[in-house]
């Protein structure tokens, strides 16, 4: 289906100033066109001192390219990537020779490196370089006006990519200089050609500065915008000629670039139309192992046992202080589910453990190694980012062997073991694939390969499943868990799925305001759940309130009879069972102590049964599960009167 734009007529009084803005614009250059004399176009051009000055330009604004990209890229990741102290005075130095008039820059250059200058006698004394009046003075002058260009343009696209690229490279074991040059720059190639674009294409049309500090010397600084101030003196025809040649390079520039020089980082984009379904069980046909080939069903037999690793084991001790103040130990081979409603601090602690953040730091030790003032690259902590932070310019092969390459395991058996974790976790057949033309579950997968391909000794896991659909997550669940049975370290897993938390963990840690609530195994946590929000996971009702002689007296209004009584004026948590609530249309006769009166607000279904909400004025919003059937007989809709009662011998009641 076609989709038409609604074309709004501009306001005149917006559209007659851009109009005139246009034609301000391209009168000058319709100007150049119009009064060059096409006939004698390569006679100008092709003259001994047109020639002469054009390489001399060409020269002089290459190097002026090289010397731009030696110091403008440090200086613009310095400027996007690290807080200091000055960095706006810093910023300014550099817009300053874009908005210094050209004749006050080369005279500021004269000052600065001249033979009467700042440095100028040191390196004439010392190293016998004089810059004034020499070609390299005039490289000097094209690269003090077009540097700004390319840090501008490098700096926008380092601003605008995501750092958990880099974090995520730093936690596979790459140094800073190897995520630079492997993950950095490569992410932000359409910044960086932009900006080495423009850069040479000012400092090929520099005039100002170049004739004020290095002279107008013909063969040694007499560069092609020199040329044409000459011939406009004596031959005004060949001063156009040069200038439609000045023109059309920068024209060629700017059209090759079409605005890139405005664009964000690498990003993946959602593939039009992969070539399998995200978690098929069969694809199109294909050898095994190539794109397009089905995931099987069942592993093979020799992907049975983890991938080679480093052996050992390695326990956990962090003392973590700052927005998280918790101390936790775990023995080798521990998986901790970490929950906790948001803003608990899940994310900064495995920030923490990683040394990435300035609001908790973590005393971590990792066997008998003490990590904690180690750079994240070197304490082989390797973690899964939320949104898995898949680097877009590798595949998903050369993504899982990252890792790998980063520790110096050789090339071939880096991808060779890259590909055991890839068809572990059932993506081997998308190995060839760029992330963006993968799916989000599929993507999540390859980002769980990549950390466990790393041969970490603590694995940090910030939802790993989430991306998954309910059938792949069961699969990879089930290979999680038979890796992690091996793990010789301790794993943290950030999630918000219950049945993770259960069925992976050997412990589950409750965080609330960034400090520990609970720290027991699933089934205690299950059974008495600390925190309103975990049971609210884990799907029960939670009512805290103060414990009275015959029960609870409820934070938000209203009594609650138990079974058994805590002391008198202990706070509590009072966890009430949905399946345990009972719901009716009329007043329950009979043994029930705790009877409400309410209206159903929400019915959705879990699995084969039904979940009702119900609100009412004597009570907190209960959750009744019951079957489709008993609905269907109680005529339960949006907005039904109805009555809910909870036997006293069905509440649990947790002292906090």
């Amino acid at each position: 289906m076609s989709r038409h734009r609604t074309r709004t007529r501009p306001p005149v009084t917006l559209a007659l100033p851009a109009l005139l803005a246009v034609a301000f614009l391209l009168l000058p250059l319709i100007g150049i066109l119009t009064r060059t004399e096409w006939g004698e176009l390569g006679t100008h051009l092709t003259s001994p001192g047109v020639v002469q000055a054009l390489r001399l330009s060409l020269l002089v604004s290459l190097w002026a390219l090289v010397l731009s990209l030696l110091l403008g890229v440090p200086l613009a990741w310095l400027l996007s990537r690290v807080p200091f102290k000055g960095k706006a005075f810093v910023r300014s130095l550099v817009l300053l020779p874009m908005v210094l008039p050209p004749t006050v820059g080369g005279v500021a250059l004269l000052l600065g490196f001249g033979r009467r200058g700042l440095l100028g006698p040191w390196l004439e004394d010392t190293f016998g370089i004089t810059l004034p009046f020499h070609t390299s003075g005039a490289v000097v002058a094209a690269t003090f006006v077009a540097m700004p260009f390319l840090v501008i343009s490098l700096e926008g696209a380092l601003g605008g990519l995501k750092q958990s690229y880099e974090e995520t490279a730093a936690s596979l074991g790459a140094s800073p200089v190897r995520v630079f040059f492997t993950v950095t720059l490569p992410m932000v190639a359409p910044g960086l050609i932009a900006g080495a674009a423009l850069t040479w294409a000012r400092a090929l049309g520099e005039f100002g500065a170049t004739i004020t500090f290095a002279g107008n010397l013909p063969g040694t600084t007499q560069t092609l915008p020199l040329q044409v101030y000459l011939l406009l003196q004596d031959e005004p025809e060949a001063a156009t000629s040069v200038s439609l040649l000045l023109l059309v390079i920068a024209m060629a520039v700017l059209i090759a670039l079409r605005g890139r020089w405005t664009a964000s980082p690498v990003a993946a984009r959602p593939a039009a139309a992969p070539a399998a379904p995200d978690e098929a069980a069969a694809a199109a046909p294909g050898p095994e192992g190539t794109p397009g080939a089905p995931v099987p069903a069942e592993l093979p037999a020799g992907l049975a046992a983890a991938p080679e690793g480093d052996g050992g084991h390695w326990p956990l001790h962090a003392t973590v202080t700052g927005f998280n103040e918790l101390t936790l130990d775990a023995d080798p081979g521990t998986t901790i589910a970490v929950v906790g409603e948001n803003g608990a601090g899940k994310t900064t602690l495995l920030r923490a453990l990683l040394g990435l953040t300035p609001r908790a730091h973590a005393e971590l030790r990792l066997g008998d190694t003490d990590v904690t003032a180690l750079p994240p690259h070197k304490r082989q902590v390797a973690w899964v980012p939320q949104d898995g932070a898949l680097f877009p310019h590798l595949n998903a092969l050369a993504n899982t062997a990252y890792g790998l390459r980063a520790r110096r395991v050789p090339r071939a058996e880096a991808r060779r073991e890259a590909q055991l974790w890839l068809d572990r976790l059932g993506v081997g057949h998308l190995a060839a694939r760029k992330p963006a033309q993968l799916s989000g579950g599929q993507a999540q997968r390859v980002a769980l390969a990549r950390a466990l391909a790393a041969r970490p000794r603590l694995l940090l896991l910030d939802e790993p499943l989430a991306a998954l659909d309910q059938t792949t997550r069961a699969r990879v669940r089930h290979t999680l868990r038979t890796h992690l049975a091996g793990f010789g370290g301790v794993c943290l897993i950030v999630t918000h799925d219950p049945v993770e938390a259960v069925s992976l963990a050997d412990r589950v840690l409750v965080l609330a305001d960034g400090r520990t609530l609970q720290d027991a195994p699933p089934a205690e946590v299950t059974r008495h759940p600390r925190s309103p929000w975990v049971a609210r996971m884990l799907g029960r009702n939670a009512w805290s309130g103060t414990a009275s002689a015959d029960g609870l007296v409820l934070a938000a209004g209203g009594r609650l009879v138990v079974a058994e009584a805590l002391p008198e004026g202990s706070s509590a948590l009072a966890i009430i069972g949905p399946e345990a609530v009972s719901v009716h249309r009329d007043r329950p006769a009979g043994s029930p102590r705790n009877v409400w009166q309410g209206s159903v607000r929400e019915i959705t279904a879990v699995g084969s049964r039904l979940r009702v909400l119900v609100g009412s004025a004597e009570a907190p919003d209960l959750v009744a599960e019951i079957t489709p059937e008993a609905a269907a007989e109680l005529g339960l809709v949006d907005g039904s009167k109805v009555w809910t009662s909870v036997k006293a011998t069905e509440v649990t009641l947790v002292e906090l």
